[in-house]
């Protein structure tokens, strides 16, 4: 075990013996070493290294040396990625020229992220499901190729009139320095485990301004009081994610080996066991899967809130909220009633970045592209693409039956919770049935489950969509133009995320 674990770890061996002790990968260690030692180095940055003690050239230089000596911990030389890659974009941003230097940067940084994914998996080692270098080239990837939109729109005067208001709230209005790219892309806080953000709301917490802002876009509302003008604390929220983590990290351990998700490709399992059961036992193996995400999403999101960063405003009572860049939700997720819903509220900030660069841009089938582009963004293996195109009809039916079906059971209280109850369970099971190709990878064993449920759900969706009218997105589109009113009263209670909350945008709908 201890030989596996370190040949598979590219990293520092310094805590090889605590792998020993402990029976998980060397790698797996040194990621979760290093992501207490940056939640310290986060405390630590923002007591003395505060934007009232220091410049903020000096906060980018500590950010980044910090994260690029984590990210050489981490995977050793195979860290020097991380530069190459952002170098490569780099040059695009300042050589192409600016009506083409987005789609130029999205094609080179997405195009090296699979290159390094591709030599990763078939070349060294196909099936290593761990803390590889290419978990945060996914999360650069998404920085680069998102401030290269967001330069391309704040600097390109014939789109101003094109842009939506969160488009315009992100759009960037001067090229970012060398110093203020890299610290963007490897600062310590995010260098791991991310979560993406925009670069306005980065440059803000670098500089000091982000309580500012926040402030005064609250400055009217009664919820600030006597409070408004000072500086909020993080340590409660730091403290709750901290304990969420701890449950989340003692739930994984204590049941992913009790219900390994491929046990439900077992041959005498499928032969010897009512389908029923199948269906709950797949539902509790997701369940118990589902923490070691929620663990490693929150750390991070409370390590950016213990340097300062991720402050969004206050609630109706008073008190802070520190969610700017949360990645996740996890009651919405766990109680989620449709498809939609479930997505919207799992890897927020990665959904942000498919709605900015891609749904909100592509002219033709922009669902499909979406789930296209995350299955690339993802890595090669093959199990992410059947997820992937499973959750396109997954997501055209769920949309199908909510337009048609929905509107029968809001006429009581009593119809709208016996609906959500079933839409539930419905949205579980469809989950589970659509990320198993996403846990096993291959397609054989991908392909022997879905046939072990004879692919029900893939022809009850093709049934649905069949069956059921769905208005397309430009339909809705010229529907919304041609009323406005409604449009605007529609656009006030839909949900956005933390960054689009900015917008005043606010209400949430499901």
């Amino acid at each position: 075990m201890a030989t596996q674990t370190t040949a598979s770890c590219t990293g520092s061996t310094l805590l090889q013996p605590i792998s020993e002790i402990i029976n998980l990968p060397l790698d797996q260690v040194n990621f979760v070493a290093c992501q207490l030692f940056a939640l310290l180095m986060a405390v630590w940055f923002r007591i003395y290294l505060h934007p009232s003690k220091t410049s903020p050239f000096i906060r980018h230089v500590v950010a980044t040396l910090l994260g690029l000596y984590l990210a050489l911990f981490c995977f050793g030389w195979y860290s020097v990625h991380f530069l190459v890659q952002s170098g490569l974009s780099y040059g695009v941003m300042i050589f192409a020229s600016l009506e083409r230097m987005h789609k130029y940067c999205f094609i080179v940084t997405l195009g090296y992220l699979i290159l390094c994914q591709i030599t990763r998996v078939y070349v060294f080692d196909y099936g290593m499901y761990s803390a590889d270098f290419t978990g945060p080239m996914m999360v650069i990837t998404q920085k680069i190729t998102s401030m290269a939109f967001e330069i391309h729109d704040g600097l390109s005067r014939r789109r101003e009139g094109q842009l939506t208001p969160s488009q315009k709230y992100l759009a960037i209005s001067r090229m970012p320095s060398l110093l203020e790219y890299l610290s963007y892309n490897c600062n310590f806080m995010g260098i791991l485990a991310g979560p993406t953000c925009s670069y306005n709301d980065y440059k803000a917490f670098i500089e000091g301004t982000s309580y500012q802002r926040r402030h005064q876009e609250n400055a009217n509302g009664k919820e600030n009081g006597n409070v408004k003008q000072a500086e909020p604390s993080p340590k409660r929220a730091v403290v709750s994610k901290l304990c969420t983590c701890a449950i989340s990290l003692a739930t994984y351990l204590s049941l992913y080996r009790l219900l390994p998700v491929d046990y439900s490709i077992n041959d005498h399992f499928v032969k010897s066991t009512p389908f029923y059961l199948q269906v709950v036992y797949l539902y509790l193996a997701m369940l118990a899967l589902r923490p070691k995400y929620y663990f490693v999403w929150t750390l991070a999101d409370a390590i950016n809130n213990a340097a300062g960063f991720g402050f969004n405003g206050y609630d109706t009572d008073g008190s802070p909220r520190w969610d700017l860049i949360s990645n996740l939700r996890i009651l919405d997720i766990e109680f989620a009633t449709s498809f939609k819903l479930f997505l919207d509220n799992w890897n927020i900030q990665t959904s942000q970045w498919l709605k900015r660069v891609c749904y909100e841009r592509c002219p033709v089938n922009p669902t499909a592209a979406t789930f296209l582009l995350s299955a690339m963004w993802h890595g090669v293996y093959p199990g992410y693409y059947l997820t992937f195109l499973t959750g396109i009809g997954m997501t055209m039916a769920a949309r199908a039956v909510r337009h048609n079906i929905r509107p029968y059971f809001l006429a009581s209280d009593l119809h709208k919770r016996i609906y959500d109850v079933i839409t539930w369970a419905c949205t579980q099971v469809a989950i589970s049935y659509t990320v198993v190709p996403f846990v096993l990878l291959a397609v054989g064993p991908s392909l022997k489950f879905y046939s072990s449920w004879y692919f029900c759900l893939h022809l009850l969706c093709l049934l649905v969509v069949l069956v059921l009218p769905v208005k397309s997105r430009r339909r809705q589109a010229r529907e919304k133009q041609d009323n406005p009113a409604e449009d605007a009263t529609q656009g006030e209670q839909r949900h956005h995320s933390s960054t689009d909350n900015n917008c005043n945008q606010k209400n949430k709908t499901t």
